[in-house]
């Protein structure tokens, strides 16, 4: 019998990659929705480890759970950590390409 693996073993696998955790993340964030952002950060730093992306930002596994749990609100600083520890940087763009002063 063939076996399949499952969707979060995919997205694992794939969200490994900076450029396809990039685009997940840009795909989230164009929703606006802090709650989808959060999700999908859990699910990039999940895909690079989370003890290993613990260590990485002098945090506790148990710290990174909690900031990154449904009820979590990261501070800017630990956004940030997360995102670098997962080979990431944050960029901004206009939201509206002609938009004029």
């Amino acid at each position: 019998m063939r076996k399949y693996r499952t969707y979060d073993d995919y997205l694992d696998e794939v969200l490994q990659d900076p450029k396809e955790a990039a685009l997940y993340l840009n795909a989230a964030a164009e929703e606006n929705d802090p709650a989808l952002m959060l999700v999908a950060l859990a699910q990039v730093v999940r895909a690079h480890g989370i003890s290993k992306t613990a260590r990485k930002i002098s945090l506790s596994r148990a710290g990174v759970y909690k900031t990154l749990s449904k009820t979590g609100n990261p501070e800017l600083k630990t956004f940030l950590g997360l995102l670098s520890a997962s080979g990431l940087k944050m960029s901004f763009k206009p939201s509206h390409p002609h938009h004029t002063r």
